[in-house]
């Protein structure tokens, strides 16, 4: 039986893994004569401080750490060490504080980026304990009974410390992070910002049904008798290797690629024949995989290409929004969109899809090609979208990532849908996890 308390430590220890990485990476760049950007280091000391100190290390300690020194009285020394180090957590930070704060002068930048060395081992020190030692055991000597009294509290979205509205103000402290990051390791922005807000809408009527939709190139058939339906506010993953006809298949939906059968019907109306400019006047908007932006026009003038079928009203109140969301992109407004980096293209991307007041978003692979700290950041954004109610189309080759944060997926092999179930259920599909998930 999986556990998502499990799981979700998991997940946890992946993005601190991850994060750690971006640190080593800036340390070295201090060292040799950078100068460290004490806004960035204090939204990182803060999510560290908050999320770790006050969110996941609080978590083991209360749920998996007793009932695991039941279970197996011989983890209760690695326990009390990994005990130690979470009460060290604090006291760490402090330091880091402490040697950023003396870190504007030449003599100080050494000292603060060996600090920021300490903090890196120690995280890969921690989380190689409990990925290689504590966590294997966990899955094995936990009963069904242990998880599912694991599991209510996560399940719990008003626990006043675990619950899922907590884990959402820990979110936002992720995504200062990323908007503060520097160029190396991040967006890029020099102003902080906050995700737009909404409440999750109910799921309503079929938003998008696709049956029995063929497209070919030449004689080749690429998609073959595909269908699926997608429900007003859901997210919808499609997952499958290379080349087995998911970016055929968006482009089919968008009116881009040909549709030599079946029908395409969106929001009620039989879409098949229609041109891909009336389907997006329609509500269909899609980030395409490798971003394709517009380099030598400024970024701005991307997202207002996005809203060629909006008023002008709609047109401002769009740009206001985007550039809440993404702050970076006001702040880069007037540049060529060619200059920004990876990470910041694909935030141009998503923003000019928004741009167009998408009814249905089609997204092609937005992780692809991105620094881990960015993947994260972009998955963080489409939960945002989701408890919106916007619904999503999202076409991913991190097959967990996109399941994880799913309501329903489908499993494409070589043009033809071969599975499909809730992302939780797919998640679960021996032959999903051993062709997509590496387990």
């Amino acid at each position: 039986m999986r556990s998502l308390t499990l799981r979700t430590i998991t997940d946890e220890h992946r993005n601190q893994w991850q994060l750690g990485h971006a640190l080593a990476d800036l340390a070295e760049e201090i060292e040799h004569g950078a100068q460290p950007d004490a806004r960035f280091f204090e939204a990182v000391f803060t999510y560290i401080d908050e999320y770790s100190n006050h969110m996941h290390n609080p978590r083991e300690e209360a749920l998996l750490f007793g009932l695991l020194r039941e279970r197996d009285p011989s983890l209760i020394p690695l326990i009390d060490e990994l005990s130690l180090e979470h009460l060290d957590g604090a006291s760490l930070i402090a330091r880091l504080r402490a040697a950023l704060a003396e870190s504007h002068s030449e003599a100080g930048r050494p000292l603060f980026a060996e600090a920021l060395r300490e903090l890196v081992a120690e995280i890969r020190s921690h989380i190689g304990k409990e990925e290689g030692k504590l966590m294997p055991r966990a899955h094995k000597v936990l009963t069904a009974e242990d998880i599912a009294k694991l599991d209510a509290v996560l399940a719990d979205a008003d626990h006043p410390q675990f619950g899922t509205k907590r884990q959402a103000e820990f979110r936002e402290l992720y995504h200062r992070v990323v908007n503060l990051a520097p160029e190396s390791v991040g967006l890029g922005g020099s102003t902080a910002g906050q995700l737009m807000r909404g409440a999750a809408a109910p799921v309503r009527e079929s938003v998008l049904t696709v049956r029995g939709v063929e497209s070919c190139y030449g004689r080749i058939r690429a998609i073959k008798e595909i269908s699926l339906e997608i429900r007003g506010g859901e997210l919808v993953a499609l997952v499958g290797a290379n080349g087995a006809g998911k970016t055929t298949l968006l482009r089919a939906i968008s009116g881009v690629q040909p549709v030599v059968a079946g029908t395409i019907i969106f929001d009620g109306e039989d879409i098949t024949q229609l041109s891909p400019d009336r389907r997006v006047g329609l509500g269909i908007c899609q980030v395409p995989e490798g971003r394709q932006v517009f380099g030598p026009l400024t970024v701005e003038d991307n997202l207002r290409l996005g809203a060629i079928t909006q008023s002008k009203g709609r047109l401002v109140v769009g740009l206001e929004r985007v550039y809440e969301t993404f702050p970076v992109l006001k702040e880069k407004r007037l540049l060529p969109a060619g200059t920004l980096s990876g990470g910041q293209q694909q935030m141009l991307s998503i923003g000019r899809a928004l741009m167009g007041r998408p009814k249905l978003l089609l997204l092609d692979e937005p992780s692809m090609g991105l620094a881990p700290l960015l993947v994260e950041e972009v998955f963080n954004v489409v939960r945002t979208l989701k408890s919106q109610g916007m619904t999503i189309f999202l076409v991913e080759q991190n097959a967990y990532a996109a399941l994880e944060i799913a309501d329903r997926g489908y499993v494409m092999e070589t043009g033809s849908i071969t599975l499909t179930g809730t992302g939780q259920e797919l998640l679960d599909n021996e032959q999903v996890r051993a062709a997509y998930l590496g387990i």
